[in-house]
């Protein structure tokens, strides 16, 4: 039996999805009738539904409606457009067509997001289907002004900062010092993991992340879904390829999609990661490949940590993941001059 995380109701109240908001509708093509409206997918923090129809030539069509509240909510919605918005356009077959966001007329308090529906299975996509799509929108999908960020917050259930930054390792710092403060904040302060983070801050990441624009290695800022774990892709019954959602998209070192992919828990694991290699190439310094992905899943795993408040579960492991790359770096960055060089690799699918 799978370990229960969450076992509180959910805050956004069910009545949301229950009839189709005159502002939900007004963003329906021109004619629209409704049929229905149900349940549909699962989630902690938004209520979703499917939205029956029949449009003006009297063909039936569905559309995928997610629901939040409060200003948060708000934030997550639009973010989520913009998010979705870029991942369709860089690949169009990898995602649903994103249509709006908007705020209910009934209760200004209430947000949502409209996309179209599709049938998908209950199983993840298939290993080579989805490390090829992954791959091409990272290939494809170059950052506007070649800096690392976004141009809106996006929102993991919690907001997080996305100011443009020419350096990845001073914008992957700035992000995991905000998650892992957001990480305290829910589950309080803990003496040796303040001590780890120091160590982390000051002699991992700069270890880590400083030889990838170093010594003659470059990489560049890519378009990532964000949060890409088995829970936000899936198969669509229709083509039988991967399709992908709820992103919460930033320009990043485009291994930093890979974080979620790494822990046992998940159904995409290490099979994924050795397959989207083949298709873009380990970033240089190929040797710290593995440990990346470990400093990069302690930013993944801390948000997890702080959204479940009383759960120690992610903390255990974050401060083990910690443990591990603090006793493998002590020192720090020492220099190109200190490391064992390998020159940089470019893959163009």
């Amino acid at each position: 039996m799978s370990e229960v995380i969450w076992d509180k109701p959910k805050e956004v109240p069910e009545w949301v999805i229950e009839n189709v908001d005159e502002n939900v509708l007004a963003k329906l093509p021109p004619g629209t009738r409704i049929e229905g409206i149900y349940p549909h997918g699962a989630s902690y923090w938004t209520r979703t539904a499917a939205i029956k129809t029949s449009q003006a030539d009297d063909t039936k069509q569905t559309f995928f409606l997610k629901v939040s509240h409060h200003e948060s909510g708000r934030n997550m919605m639009s973010a989520e457009l913009v998010s979705m918005t870029l991942i369709r356009k860089t690949v169009p077959d990898l995602a649903p067509l994103p249509i709006a966001w908007g705020t209910y007329a009934v209760d200004s308090d209430i947000h949502f997001y409209l996309s179209t529906f599709h049938d998908m299975t209950d199983d993840i996509p298939e290993i080579q289907p989805l490390a090829t799509k992954i791959a091409e929108l990272h290939v494809k999908g170059l950052s506007p002004n070649g800096k690392y960020g976004f141009s809106v917050p996006t929102y993991q259930s919690k907001w997080s900062p996305v100011e443009w930054k020419s350096s990845w390792e001073e914008f992957f710092l700035i992000s995991l010092k905000w998650i892992l403060g957001k990480e305290e904040e829910s589950q309080g302060y803990d003496a040796q993991l303040s001590s780890l983070k120091k160590a982390l801050f000051e002699k991992v990441v700069p270890r880590l992340l400083r030889p990838l624009e170093t010594g003659g290695n470059c990489i560049e800022p890519r378009l990532v879904h964000g949060d890409l774990w088995d829970g936000n892709c899936s198969t669509d019954v229709a083509t039988n390829m991967p399709i992908i959602y709820d992103a919460t998209s930033i320009y990043a070192h485009n291994e930093y999609e890979l974080a979620p992919w790494r822990p046992p828990r998940h159904k995409i694991g290490k099979p994924y990661i050795k397959a989207y290699t083949r298709y873009f190439p380990r970033s240089a310094p190929e040797d710290d490949f593995d440990d990346r992905l470990t400093l990069y899943c302690i930013r993944f795993d801390s948000l997890s940590s702080a959204l479940y408040p009383g759960n120690l579960r992610f903390r255990n492991i974050i401060m083990d993941n910690m443990r591990l790359l603090v006793e493998k770096f002590p020192n720090g960055y020492e220099g190109p001059h200190m490391r064992k060089g390998s020159e940089p690799q470019t893959s163009m699918l």
